[in-house]
């Protein structure tokens, strides 16, 4: 998993080490939905209370939240998550065995969680679009052997692998979005005279158009095309690698529209809401004497 070694960094909040991390984190993402794209939908293992094997443990959620919960269990005990760029999506998790480590203050403290959303949307939009080519050739294949009707779709049996793959691609998501935290961090410490009034009498409007540039965006989007293209193809030494990409859709190892509208429609927009909700609060528990001082800095760039 992408990350920054905060303990070495010199300015973990400078853009460009930050879009570094989020650069090499599209790579994460993309090859783990390519790994996710090989096993049908499976739509059970996102259910709550189906598995009477999790029932007789005590645990009522769905087996990928207990894959979840299994999985941050044991990470937690290794302090990944006191680190500022790690989010569980699991709550009472046990403490870490080892001593924590003595990270620099970065973010401003805050309670911003945004993996309910993204367990919803990747569960329930993302996961039946880039598993469609599987599904639809698991139900050719029991057809073929006389399974027909509500049987023969969507079910292959793969559950652990399948979840495995799912618990890797929305840690993978959960670090992409709540790095917004550091992006308005670090706008925010360059220019705060710009944020503060936005800050003191919410316009969420505003911040937004503080943190955005469609440029950037569109720049994104186009080279996560590119890389989903690639990435897709079973690349040989005489494969010649075309620059679009959705023309390979009908033969790549994943939906390569699915990959940009995954960023598209989702982490880019949750990314933004987590940005300016950060903004909304960064000011909480300051004092007058302080914000002022604040407002007082302008941007040095």
């Amino acid at each position: 998993m992408q990350s920054q070694n905060f303990m070495l960094v010199d300015d973990p909040l400078s853009l460009d080490r930050i879009r570094s991390v989020l650069t090499r984190l599209e790579d994460t993402i993309i090859f783990s939905l390519i790994e996710r794209a090989q096993f049908a939908h499976n739509p059970r293992i996102y259910q709550r209370g189906v598995f009477q094997e999790l029932k007789d443990l005590g645990f009522n959620g769905s087996w990928l939240e207990w894959f979840l919960k299994e999985t941050e269990t044991f990470h937690a005990k290794a302090r990944r998550y006191t680190s500022p760029d790690e989010y569980p999506f699991t709550s009472d998790l046990p403490k870490p065995v080892l001593p924590p480590l003595s990270f620099p203050e970065i973010l401003y403290p805050n309670n911003i969680n945004a993996n309910p959303s993204i367990l919803s949307f990747y569960t329930r939009a993302i996961v039946p679009r880039i598993t469609r080519r599987a599904t639809l050739s698991l139900s050719t294949l029991k057809r073929a052997n006389g399974i027909v009707g509500d049987d023969e779709f969507e079910d292959d049996g793969n559950y652990g692998s399948a979840a495995t793959i799912d618990v890797e691609v929305v840690q993978a998501i959960s670090k992409r979005v709540h790095y917004g935290k550091f992006v308005s961090e670090s706008k925010f410490i360059e220019n705060p005279a710009a944020f503060i009034p936005h800050i003191q009498k919410p316009n969420r409007q505003a911040l937004e158009a503080l943190i955005t540039k469609p440029e950037v965006e569109r720049k994104l989007l186009v080279r996560l095309q590119k890389k989903a293209t690639t990435y897709a193809q079973d690349i040989g030494i005489d494969t010649d690698v075309p620059n679009g990409g959705s023309k390979l859709n009908g033969a790549a190892k994943i939906d390569v529209d699915g990959v940009v509208d995954l960023y598209e429609s989702y982490i880019i927009p949750l990314t933004k809401e987590v940005e300016v909700e950060y903004l909304l609060h960064r000011l909480d528990g300051l004092s007058d004497e302080e914000i002022e001082k604040l407002a007082k800095n302008t941007s040095v760039a």
